[in-house]
Protein backbone atom coordinates (compact mmCIF):
# COMPACT_ATOMS: atom_id res chain seq x y z
CA UNK A 1 0.00 0.00 0.00
CA UNK A 2 2.76 2.46 0.92
CA UNK A 3 4.57 1.60 -2.31
CA UNK A 4 1.38 2.25 -4.29
CA UNK A 5 0.97 5.63 -2.58
CA UNK A 6 4.60 6.52 -3.34
CA UNK A 7 4.12 5.58 -7.00
CA UNK A 8 0.89 7.60 -7.09
CA UNK A 9 2.65 10.77 -5.88
CA UNK A 10 5.44 10.13 -8.34
CA UNK A 11 2.98 9.83 -11.22
CA UNK A 12 1.05 12.93 -10.16
CA UNK A 13 4.24 14.96 -9.84
CA UNK A 14 5.52 13.87 -13.25
CA UNK A 15 2.31 15.16 -14.86
CA UNK A 16 1.65 18.22 -12.70
CA UNK A 17 -0.51 20.23 -15.08
CA UNK A 18 -2.60 17.26 -16.18
CA UNK A 19 -3.09 16.18 -12.57
CA UNK A 20 -4.14 19.67 -11.52
CA UNK A 21 -6.66 19.97 -14.34
CA UNK A 22 -7.99 16.52 -13.41
CA UNK A 23 -8.43 17.64 -9.79
CA UNK A 24 -10.01 20.96 -10.72
CA UNK A 25 -13.56 19.63 -10.87
CA UNK A 26 -13.13 17.99 -7.47
CA UNK A 27 -11.60 21.18 -6.01
CA UNK A 28 -14.44 23.39 -7.29
CA UNK A 29 -17.14 20.98 -6.13
CA UNK A 30 -15.71 20.46 -2.63
CA UNK A 31 -14.95 24.17 -2.22
CA UNK A 32 -18.52 25.09 -3.19
CA UNK A 33 -20.05 22.57 -0.80
CA UNK A 34 -17.79 23.62 2.10
CA UNK A 35 -18.53 27.33 1.61
CA UNK A 36 -22.29 26.72 1.32
CA UNK A 37 -22.32 24.36 4.33
CA UNK A 38 -20.35 26.92 6.36
CA UNK A 39 -22.85 29.62 5.42
CA UNK A 40 -25.78 27.37 6.40
CA UNK A 41 -24.25 26.55 9.78
CA UNK A 42 -23.27 30.15 10.44
CA UNK A 43 -26.74 31.42 9.48
CA UNK A 44 -28.42 28.82 11.70
CA UNK A 45 -26.23 29.76 14.66
CA UNK A 46 -26.95 33.44 14.02
CA UNK A 47 -30.70 32.78 13.98
CA UNK A 48 -30.52 30.77 17.18
CA UNK A 49 -28.33 33.31 18.96
CA UNK A 50 -30.46 36.24 17.82
CA UNK A 51 -33.62 34.66 19.22
CA UNK A 52 -32.11 33.18 22.37
CA UNK A 53 -29.89 36.12 23.25
CA UNK A 54 -26.40 34.75 22.68
CA UNK A 55 -26.20 32.28 25.50
CA UNK A 56 -28.46 33.92 28.12
CA UNK A 57 -30.79 30.87 28.07
CA UNK A 58 -33.78 32.87 29.35
CA UNK A 59 -37.35 32.80 28.13
CA UNK A 60 -40.56 34.48 29.20
CA UNK A 61 -43.79 32.82 30.29
CA UNK A 62 -46.48 35.43 29.70
CA UNK A 63 -50.25 35.69 29.85
CA UNK A 64 -51.73 35.02 26.40
CA UNK A 65 -55.20 35.78 25.11
CA UNK A 66 -56.24 33.48 22.25
CA UNK A 67 -52.68 32.98 21.10
CA UNK A 68 -51.41 36.55 21.51
CA UNK A 69 -49.53 38.14 24.45
CA UNK A 70 -51.89 40.08 26.67
CA UNK A 71 -50.56 43.51 27.62
CA UNK A 72 -51.96 44.89 30.88
CA UNK A 73 -52.18 48.67 30.88
CA UNK A 74 -53.54 51.37 33.14
CA UNK A 75 -56.94 51.38 31.40
CA UNK A 76 -57.62 47.63 31.33
CA UNK A 77 -58.68 45.26 34.05
CA UNK A 78 -56.46 42.24 34.74
CA UNK A 79 -58.00 38.99 33.47
CA UNK A 80 -60.13 37.15 36.02
CA UNK A 81 -58.84 33.94 37.58
CA UNK A 82 -55.21 35.06 37.77
CA UNK A 83 -53.30 36.07 40.87
CA UNK A 84 -49.80 37.09 41.83
CA UNK A 85 -47.11 34.45 41.40
CA UNK A 86 -46.33 33.31 44.94
CA UNK A 87 -42.99 32.27 46.42
CA UNK A 88 -44.30 28.69 46.56
CA UNK A 89 -44.99 28.66 42.82
CA UNK A 90 -41.52 30.05 42.12
CA UNK A 91 -40.03 27.30 44.29
CA UNK A 92 -41.92 24.67 42.25
CA UNK A 93 -40.54 26.10 39.01
CA UNK A 94 -37.04 26.38 40.47
CA UNK A 95 -37.18 22.70 41.46
CA UNK A 96 -37.42 21.63 37.79
CA UNK A 97 -34.24 19.90 36.61
CA UNK A 98 -34.08 22.10 33.50
CA UNK A 99 -34.41 25.41 35.41
CA UNK A 100 -31.45 27.28 36.90
CA UNK A 101 -33.34 30.30 38.26
CA UNK A 102 -36.71 32.04 38.04
CA UNK A 103 -38.00 35.57 38.51
CA UNK A 104 -41.34 37.38 38.16
CA UNK A 105 -42.33 40.88 37.14
CA UNK A 106 -45.13 43.31 36.33
CA UNK A 107 -44.82 45.63 33.38
CA UNK A 108 -46.25 48.77 31.82
CA UNK A 109 -45.19 49.48 28.26
CA UNK A 110 -45.30 53.01 26.81
CA UNK A 111 -46.90 54.42 29.93
CA UNK A 112 -48.03 58.04 29.74
CA UNK A 113 -47.65 58.52 33.50
CA UNK A 114 -43.81 58.63 33.64
CA UNK A 115 -42.04 62.02 33.72
CA UNK A 116 -38.55 63.33 34.24
CA UNK A 117 -38.79 67.04 35.01
CA UNK A 118 -41.25 68.27 32.33
CA UNK A 119 -40.53 65.51 29.82
CA UNK A 120 -42.97 62.60 29.38
CA UNK A 121 -41.15 59.28 28.96
CA UNK A 122 -43.81 57.70 26.75
CA UNK A 123 -41.54 55.09 25.15
CA UNK A 124 -40.04 53.83 28.39
CA UNK A 125 -41.19 50.57 29.98
CA UNK A 126 -41.40 50.16 33.73
CA UNK A 127 -41.18 46.82 35.53
CA UNK A 128 -41.62 45.78 39.13
CA UNK A 129 -39.14 43.03 39.99
CA UNK A 130 -38.14 40.70 42.78
CA UNK A 131 -34.66 40.16 44.19
CA UNK A 132 -33.78 37.46 41.64
CA UNK A 133 -34.54 39.44 38.50
CA UNK A 134 -31.16 40.97 37.65
CA UNK A 135 -29.21 37.75 38.22
CA UNK A 136 -31.69 35.67 36.20
CA UNK A 137 -31.89 38.02 33.23
CA UNK A 138 -28.17 38.79 33.26
CA UNK A 139 -27.87 42.39 34.50
CA UNK A 140 -25.02 43.77 36.59
CA UNK A 141 -24.86 47.01 38.55
CA UNK A 142 -22.89 49.63 36.62
CA UNK A 143 -23.20 52.54 39.04
CA UNK A 144 -25.06 53.09 42.31
CA UNK A 145 -26.55 50.13 44.16
CA UNK A 146 -28.92 47.22 43.79
CA UNK A 147 -32.24 46.94 45.57
CA UNK A 148 -31.81 45.85 49.19
CA UNK A 149 -34.15 43.94 51.47
CA UNK A 150 -35.39 47.09 53.23
CA UNK A 151 -36.48 48.52 49.84
CA UNK A 152 -38.98 45.68 49.56
CA UNK A 153 -40.01 45.59 53.22
CA UNK A 154 -40.51 49.35 53.58
CA UNK A 155 -42.15 49.95 50.16
CA UNK A 156 -39.45 52.45 49.25
CA UNK A 157 -40.00 54.57 46.17
CA UNK A 158 -36.66 53.84 44.53
CA UNK A 159 -35.74 52.97 40.94
CA UNK A 160 -32.95 51.34 38.98
CA UNK A 161 -32.63 52.18 35.28
CA UNK A 162 -30.83 50.25 32.56
CA UNK A 163 -28.01 51.86 30.63
CA UNK A 164 -30.22 52.58 27.62
CA UNK A 165 -32.74 54.45 29.76
CA UNK A 166 -29.95 56.31 31.56
CA UNK A 167 -28.47 57.51 28.27
CA UNK A 168 -31.81 58.51 26.75
CA UNK A 169 -33.38 60.14 29.82
CA UNK A 170 -30.41 61.78 31.54
CA UNK A 171 -27.89 62.19 28.75
CA UNK A 172 -24.55 63.23 30.28
CA UNK A 173 -26.06 63.77 33.75
CA UNK A 174 -25.38 61.34 36.58
CA UNK A 175 -28.69 59.46 37.08
CA UNK A 176 -28.02 58.58 40.73
CA UNK A 177 -30.22 60.67 43.03
CA UNK A 178 -32.39 62.04 40.22
CA UNK A 179 -36.18 61.93 40.61
CA UNK A 180 -38.56 60.32 38.13
CA UNK A 181 -42.29 60.83 38.62
CA UNK A 182 -44.55 57.82 38.07
CA UNK A 183 -48.32 58.36 38.39
CA UNK A 184 -47.54 61.64 40.21
CA UNK A 185 -45.41 59.81 42.79
CA UNK A 186 -41.69 60.74 43.06
CA UNK A 187 -39.19 57.89 42.78
CA UNK A 188 -35.45 58.26 43.33
CA UNK A 189 -32.92 56.58 41.02
CA UNK A 190 -30.43 54.56 43.11
CA UNK A 191 -28.64 52.53 40.45
CA UNK A 192 -27.88 51.85 36.80
CA UNK A 193 -27.64 48.33 35.36
CA UNK A 194 -26.37 46.90 32.11
CA UNK A 195 -26.56 43.43 30.61
CA UNK A 196 -23.56 41.24 31.36
CA UNK A 197 -23.60 39.85 27.82
CA UNK A 198 -23.45 42.57 25.22
CA UNK A 199 -25.50 41.33 22.28
CA UNK A 200 -26.91 43.00 19.20
CA UNK A 201 -28.85 40.94 16.64
CA UNK A 202 -27.33 40.82 13.17
CA UNK A 203 -29.97 42.61 11.07
CA UNK A 204 -29.30 42.38 7.33
CA UNK A 205 -32.75 43.10 5.87
CA UNK A 206 -36.29 44.21 6.68
CA UNK A 207 -37.36 40.68 7.61
CA UNK A 208 -34.53 40.45 10.14
CA UNK A 209 -35.59 43.81 11.56
CA UNK A 210 -39.15 42.69 12.25
CA UNK A 211 -37.88 39.37 13.62
CA UNK A 212 -35.19 40.65 15.94
CA UNK A 213 -35.50 44.38 16.53
CA UNK A 214 -36.51 45.51 19.98
CA UNK A 215 -39.20 48.18 19.87
CA UNK A 216 -38.20 49.58 23.27
CA UNK A 217 -35.82 52.34 22.20
CA UNK A 218 -35.57 54.20 25.51
CA UNK A 219 -34.91 51.31 27.87
CA UNK A 220 -36.34 49.98 31.12
CA UNK A 221 -37.07 51.41 34.56
CA UNK A 222 -37.19 48.94 37.46
CA UNK A 223 -38.86 49.33 40.85
CA UNK A 224 -39.15 46.93 43.83
CA UNK A 225 -42.05 44.50 43.53
CA UNK A 226 -43.56 45.77 46.78
CA UNK A 227 -43.78 49.34 45.44
CA UNK A 228 -45.90 48.45 42.39
CA UNK A 229 -49.31 48.99 44.10
CA UNK A 230 -48.27 52.53 45.04
CA UNK A 231 -48.61 53.62 41.43
CA UNK A 232 -50.58 50.81 39.76
CA UNK A 233 -52.89 47.97 40.85
CA UNK A 234 -52.91 45.53 43.77
CA UNK A 235 -52.82 41.77 43.22
CA UNK A 236 -51.97 42.22 39.57
CA UNK A 237 -51.02 38.99 37.73
CA UNK A 238 -47.33 38.67 36.89
CA UNK A 239 -45.25 37.31 34.06
CA UNK A 240 -42.32 35.00 34.72
CA UNK A 241 -38.82 34.65 33.29
CA UNK A 242 -36.94 31.37 33.69
CA UNK A 243 -33.28 30.74 33.02
CA UNK A 244 -32.63 27.25 31.69
CA UNK A 245 -29.58 25.21 32.62
CA UNK A 246 -28.56 25.13 28.94
CA UNK A 247 -29.93 26.04 25.51
CA UNK A 248 -31.04 22.43 25.03
CA UNK A 249 -33.09 22.63 28.25
CA UNK A 250 -35.02 25.75 27.24
CA UNK A 251 -37.97 23.91 25.75
CA UNK A 252 -38.37 21.67 28.81
CA UNK A 253 -37.94 24.62 31.19
CA UNK A 254 -40.56 26.69 29.38
CA UNK A 255 -43.08 23.85 29.18
CA UNK A 256 -42.59 22.88 32.83
CA UNK A 257 -42.99 26.45 34.08
CA UNK A 258 -46.00 26.98 31.81
CA UNK A 259 -47.76 23.91 33.27
CA UNK A 260 -47.07 24.95 36.87
CA UNK A 261 -48.37 28.49 36.29
CA UNK A 262 -51.50 27.35 34.45
CA UNK A 263 -52.30 25.05 37.37
CA UNK A 264 -52.77 28.20 39.47
CA UNK A 265 -55.27 29.74 37.02
CA UNK A 266 -58.97 29.34 37.78
CA UNK A 267 -60.57 26.44 35.91
CA UNK A 268 -63.34 28.78 34.74
CA UNK A 269 -60.80 30.85 32.80
CA UNK A 270 -60.63 29.58 29.22
CA UNK A 271 -59.71 32.74 27.29
CA UNK A 272 -56.41 33.53 29.02
CA UNK A 273 -53.51 31.16 29.70
CA UNK A 274 -49.83 31.29 30.52
CA UNK A 275 -47.67 30.40 27.55
CA UNK A 276 -43.90 30.07 27.18
CA UNK A 277 -42.16 31.94 24.39
CA UNK A 278 -40.87 29.00 22.32
CA UNK A 279 -37.79 30.64 20.86
CA UNK A 280 -36.30 27.30 19.83
CA UNK A 281 -39.37 26.55 17.69
CA UNK A 282 -39.12 29.97 16.05
CA UNK A 283 -35.42 29.43 15.45
CA UNK A 284 -36.07 26.00 13.95
CA UNK A 285 -38.65 27.39 11.52
CA UNK A 286 -36.26 30.09 10.33
CA UNK A 287 -33.43 27.55 10.08
CA UNK A 288 -35.60 25.20 8.03
CA UNK A 289 -36.45 28.01 5.62
CA UNK A 290 -32.76 28.84 5.24
CA UNK A 291 -31.68 25.21 4.84
CA UNK A 292 -34.36 24.47 2.22
CA UNK A 293 -32.85 27.10 -0.08
CA UNK A 294 -29.22 26.26 0.64
CA UNK A 295 -29.69 22.50 0.20
CA UNK A 296 -30.62 23.17 -3.42
CA UNK A 297 -27.34 25.03 -3.83
CA UNK A 298 -25.47 22.03 -2.42
CA UNK A 299 -27.08 19.73 -4.98
CA UNK A 300 -26.11 22.12 -7.75
CA UNK A 301 -22.54 22.25 -6.45
CA UNK A 302 -22.47 18.44 -6.34
CA UNK A 303 -22.81 18.36 -10.13
CA UNK A 304 -19.23 19.60 -10.39
CA UNK A 305 -18.15 16.59 -8.34
CA UNK A 306 -19.79 14.33 -10.91
CA UNK A 307 -17.98 16.22 -13.67
CA UNK A 308 -14.76 15.92 -11.69
CA UNK A 309 -15.28 12.18 -11.27
CA UNK A 310 -15.79 11.74 -15.03
CA UNK A 311 -12.57 13.69 -15.57
CA UNK A 312 -10.72 11.34 -13.23
CA UNK A 313 -12.05 8.33 -15.13
CA UNK A 314 -11.01 9.87 -18.45
CA UNK A 315 -7.46 10.64 -17.31
CA UNK A 316 -7.06 7.22 -15.70
CA UNK A 317 -8.11 5.54 -18.95
CA UNK A 318 -5.50 7.64 -20.75
CA UNK A 319 -2.97 6.65 -18.09
CA UNK A 320 -3.74 2.94 -18.61
CA UNK A 321 -3.22 3.35 -22.35
CA UNK A 322 0.07 5.21 -21.83
CA UNK A 323 1.39 2.61 -19.41
CA UNK A 324 0.31 -0.51 -21.26
CA UNK A 325 3.91 -1.70 -21.65
CA UNK A 326 4.61 -1.07 -17.96
CA UNK A 327 1.55 -3.09 -17.00
CA UNK A 328 2.51 -5.91 -19.35
CA UNK A 329 6.04 -6.03 -17.90
CA UNK A 330 4.76 -6.16 -14.33
CA UNK A 331 2.36 -8.98 -15.17
CA UNK A 332 5.08 -10.85 -17.06
CA UNK A 333 7.32 -10.93 -13.97
CA UNK A 334 4.50 -12.17 -11.74
CA UNK A 335 2.32 -9.23 -10.72
CA UNK A 336 -1.24 -10.33 -10.01
CA UNK A 337 -4.46 -8.70 -11.11
CA UNK A 338 -5.08 -7.53 -7.54
CA UNK A 339 -1.81 -5.63 -7.29
CA UNK A 340 -2.37 -3.89 -10.65
CA UNK A 341 -5.95 -3.05 -9.64
CA UNK A 342 -4.77 -1.72 -6.28
CA UNK A 343 -2.07 0.45 -7.86
CA UNK A 344 -4.45 2.27 -10.18
CA UNK A 345 -7.21 2.57 -7.58
CA UNK A 346 -4.69 4.03 -5.13
CA UNK A 347 -3.50 6.52 -7.72
CA UNK A 348 -7.09 7.64 -8.41
CA UNK A 349 -7.87 7.88 -4.69
CA UNK A 350 -4.70 9.86 -3.95
CA UNK A 351 -5.40 12.21 -6.85
CA UNK A 352 -8.95 12.99 -5.71
CA UNK A 353 -7.93 13.16 -2.01
CA UNK A 354 -5.40 15.86 -2.81
CA UNK A 355 -8.14 17.65 -4.75
CA UNK A 356 -10.45 17.25 -1.75
CA UNK A 357 -7.91 18.74 0.67
CA UNK A 358 -7.27 21.69 -1.64
CA UNK A 359 -11.05 22.05 -2.09
CA UNK A 360 -11.63 22.17 1.68
CA UNK A 361 -8.97 24.84 2.09
CA UNK A 362 -10.44 26.80 -0.83
CA UNK A 363 -13.96 26.43 0.59
CA UNK A 364 -12.87 27.80 3.97
CA UNK A 365 -11.23 30.70 2.19
CA UNK A 366 -14.36 31.32 0.11
CA UNK A 367 -16.50 31.27 3.27
CA UNK A 368 -14.30 33.93 4.89
CA UNK A 369 -14.49 36.07 1.76
CA UNK A 370 -18.30 35.76 1.76
CA UNK A 371 -18.32 36.83 5.40
CA UNK A 372 -16.12 39.86 4.75
CA UNK A 373 -17.84 40.99 1.56
CA UNK A 374 -21.52 40.39 2.38
CA UNK A 375 -21.53 40.15 6.18
CA UNK A 376 -23.25 36.74 6.10
CA UNK A 377 -22.37 34.70 9.18
CA UNK A 378 -20.26 31.60 8.51
CA UNK A 379 -19.12 28.74 10.74
CA UNK A 380 -16.63 26.07 9.68
CA UNK A 381 -17.70 22.50 10.48
CA UNK A 382 -14.66 20.26 10.99
CA UNK A 383 -16.74 17.11 10.60
CA UNK A 384 -18.15 18.19 7.23
CA UNK A 385 -14.63 19.09 6.09
CA UNK A 386 -13.39 15.61 7.01
CA UNK A 387 -16.37 13.97 5.31
CA UNK A 388 -15.66 16.02 2.17
CA UNK A 389 -12.09 14.67 1.96
CA UNK A 390 -13.28 11.09 2.47
CA UNK A 391 -16.01 11.62 -0.12
CA UNK A 392 -13.49 12.90 -2.65
CA UNK A 393 -11.42 9.76 -2.03
CA UNK A 394 -14.49 7.61 -2.68
CA UNK A 395 -15.06 9.49 -5.94
CA UNK A 396 -11.56 8.48 -7.01
CA UNK A 397 -12.20 4.86 -6.11
CA UNK A 398 -15.59 4.71 -7.85
CA UNK A 399 -14.59 6.50 -11.02
CA UNK A 400 -11.14 4.92 -11.07
CA UNK A 401 -12.56 1.42 -10.84
CA UNK A 402 -13.24 0.96 -14.56
CA UNK A 403 -9.74 2.05 -15.69
CA UNK A 404 -8.18 -0.06 -12.92
CA UNK A 405 -10.14 -3.15 -13.94
CA UNK A 406 -9.15 -2.55 -17.55
CA UNK A 407 -5.48 -2.35 -16.52
CA UNK A 408 -5.74 -5.47 -14.36
CA UNK A 409 -7.33 -7.48 -17.20
CA UNK A 410 -4.70 -6.65 -19.83
CA UNK A 411 -3.09 -9.69 -21.39
CA UNK A 412 0.66 -9.42 -20.61
CA UNK A 413 1.75 -10.64 -24.07
CA UNK A 414 -0.58 -8.25 -25.91
CA UNK A 415 0.47 -5.46 -23.55
CA UNK A 416 4.18 -6.00 -24.25
CA UNK A 417 3.56 -6.05 -27.99
CA UNK A 418 1.69 -2.74 -28.02
CA UNK A 419 3.70 0.32 -28.86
Amino acid sequence: MLENIRLSFQGIWSHKMRSFLTMLGIIIGIASIISIASTIKGTNEQIKNNLIGSGNNTLSIMIYQQGYPYIIDSWSQPPAGFREVTDEVCDQIRALDSVESVTRYNERQYSESIFYKNTALTNTSVRSIDGDYFETVGYTIRTGRNFIESDFKNFRKVLIVDQTAADNIFGNEDPIGKTIEISKMPFTVVGVVEQSRKFTPNINNLEDYYTYANADTTGYIFMPKASWPIVYQYDEPENVIVKAVSVDDMEAAGKGAEDILNATVSSSQTEFKYKADDVLERAQKLQDMSAATNSQLIWIASISLLVGGIGVMNIMLVSVTERTNEIGLKKAIGARKGSILGQFLTEAAVLTSIGGIIGVASGIGMAQVINKVSGVAVSIDVMISGIAVVFSMLIGIVFGLLPSVKAANLDPIEALRRE
